[in-house]
């Protein structure tokens, strides 16, 4: 890289202070490139040694006096070795004899004093671009260590709001069941069998945030199972699922809270009972999924943002970084719905399933064609 970058400077700077012989232009361009060549190498031996002795003692940079003086004396042994190495490449040549002028400490020092200059200047701007380098290194390991941080707080405060759900949901539940212990004991010790179970489903699951929608609806269909126990005949369930979107990913227990929601405020303050429908559906690579409701007289009464709500905000907060959201609505014919819009991302294991189809429908294609 280094040689790279000083050939490529050493021949523009040739092609401005050295002029070409219009009569012999080809010889003289391939001897300006072969002077250009000696130049570059003369400046890239050392580049790579000083971005070396940067990045290691840059650390004694808190003393900066010394530090830089140090390198500041630096300018007389590079001045020095690159002369040597200009003079040993590419001897002067007397243009009156026509003929290489024989290496020596004269030659050497006249070589130092015609272009001492430009050869300092050089070497400040290497060990400039050297600290350069080195302070973007530390700027590129510092983002990545505050990324990793956030990263891991992000987590922290997913698991944090994810075990937050399952005492809510066991103390809502709980409740219920309670109610039924002394007017149906029978119903209540079901629903005691039932709740262990989705209780073993839930403990079962990995800690993996985002799961398949069809998991997250078998955990809610044995949910509302349990509620049905509950409510009986005042609570009916309707499900309208697209085939599409069984395997799109979605946040483990976002959708029992909307489900909980619906029957806290609906069916459970209703003395005729109602119904709860859930809807998914996938449009333009976008997930939704509605929950409708028939609504009782609490919802007027409810700011709609409890402790399930609240943390399906959240987590869609932190998982989808406002790619996502939650939308409630209540309508003049007393229907409350929750729509939550979420980008359509495909399991790995759907997304195999989906190319394996794709393979026998072309190996069912190619065979029909053989058979034609």
């Amino acid at each position: 890289m280094a040689l790279g970058f000083w050939y490529g400077l050493a021949v523009l700077m040739g092609l401005q202070y050295v002029p070409l012989d219009r009569n012999h232009l080809s010889s003289s361009f391939l001897n300006l490139l072969l002077q250009a060549a000696v130049h570059a190498l003369g400046f890239a031996l050392w580049t790579p040694p000083i971005f070396y002795l940067v990045g290691r003692y840059i650390s004694f940079s808190r003393n900066r006096f010394r530090y830089w003086l140090l390198w500041g004396l630096g300018a007389a042994p590079f001045v020095a070795l690159y002369s040597a190495i200009i003079l040993l490449l590419s001897p002067p040549f007397d243009a009156v004899l026509r003929q290489s002028v024989a290496q020596s400490l004269h030659s050497w020092l006249q070589l130092v004093r015609a272009g001492f200059a430009d050869e300092m200047f050089v070497y400040i701007a290497i060990v400039v671009a050297a600290h350069a380098y080195e302070y973007l290194k530390r700027v590129r390991r510092q983002e990545a260590e505050k990324y990793e941080y956030q990263q891991a707080l992000v987590a922290s405060e997913l698991q944090s709001l994810k075990m937050q759900l399952h005492p809510h949901f066991l103390f809502n539940t709980l409740h219920g069941i309670a109610t039924l212990a002394d007017s149906d004991a029978q119903s209540a010790k079901a629903m005691i069998i039932k709740l262990s179970s989705l209780l073993r489903v839930s403990l079962d699951r990995n800690s993996a945030d985002l799961i398949p929608l069809e998991e997250e609806l078998r955990f809610v269909r044995q949910y509302l199972d349990l509620e049905k126990m509950r409510f009986g005949s005042r609570l009916t369930t309707s499900w309208s699922i697209a085939a599409e979107t069984a395997g799109l990913l979605v946040p483990q227990m976002i959708l029992q809270p909307l489900v909980e929601n619906a029957i806290r405020h609906g069916i459970a303050s209703s003395r005729e009972g109602g119904w709860i429908e859930v809807v998914t559906s996938t449009t333009d690579g976008r997930l939704t999924i509605r929950v409708s409701n028939t609504a009782g007289s609490s919802v007027a009464k409810s700011d709609g943002h409890g402790v399930g709500l609240r943390n399906i905000e959240a987590r869609l907060r932190y998982l989808y970084s406002g790619d996502a959201s939650l939308r409630s609505t209540f309508g003049d014919d007393r229907i409350a719905t929750v729509t939550l819009t979420l980008p359509a991302l495909e399991s790995r294991v759907a997304a195999a399933q989906s190319v394996l189809e794709g393979k026998d429908q072309q190996c069912a294609f190619s065979s029909s064609m053989t058979n034609l």
